[in-house]
């Protein structure tokens, strides 16, 4: 089997994985009801896909997840699946897993030698643009899908509180653990495989 080939397989593995435990974290605490937006540990999960992947295989990574619950396998948030859940309020977020871990791998990948603070870039970048994306899909849901008159952006995002808080605490352990995870996946950007 060649070098590449094996690389090949060994990435689709890696990719799986991380498939897989976007679907945990997406049902690891599915029973707390927490307002339309349901909590879970996808957030920390796509960005740890985006620094320990790289950021093609991190974000093809969630793309495939997407896929998968986007076909009716009951992968996504409090075990939903099906075409139904792009009219969900939620879209903007589960969007938003593809992009942050392209963004949080690039970040990773454009340091020739990522110290402690690239990973919490990488990390908290990641978040950011989470609720970037997924906060301001949230109030277009409510205005022009829902059709609910004077919904304001302000308290939709101040309703996000909790989220972000447990995202922004997830976030950090990650970039903290992120560098030994790193080396235990033994995943080094491409430009530093080529130095070395």
């Amino acid at each position: 089997m060649s070098d590449k080939k094996q690389f090949q397989i060994v990435d689709l593995t890696k990719g799986a994985v991380f498939i897989a435990l976007m679907a945990i974290g997406a049902n690891l605490a599915a029973f707390i009801p927490l307002g339309p937006v349901p909590l879970t540990f996808q957030t920390v999960v796509a960005i740890l896909a985006g620094i320990l992947l790289g950021k093609k295989l991190g974000a093809f990574s969630m793309i495939g997840y997407l896929l998968i619950g986007f076909i009716g396998v009951p992968v996504l948030a409090g075990f939903s699946g099906g075409f139904q859940v792009i009219a969900s309020p939620t879209l903007g977020f589960l969007i938003s897993f593809v992009v942050l871990a392209f963004a949080a791998g690039a970040i990773i990948e454009r340091s020739p030698q990522p110290t402690l603070l690239t990973f919490f870039m990488a990390s908290y970048a990641g978040l950011i643009i989470n609720y970037l994306i997924g906060v301001p899909y949230l109030y277009f849901h409510s205005n022009f899908i829902l059709g609910l008159d004077g919904v304001q952006l302000l308290p939709i995002a101040a309703g996000m509180t909790p989220f972000f808080i447990k995202d922004l605490v997830l976030a950090t352990f990650t970039a903290i653990l992120a560098p030994q995870l790193l080396k235990a996946v033994n995943r080094q950007p491409q430009h530093m495989k080529a130095a070395s």
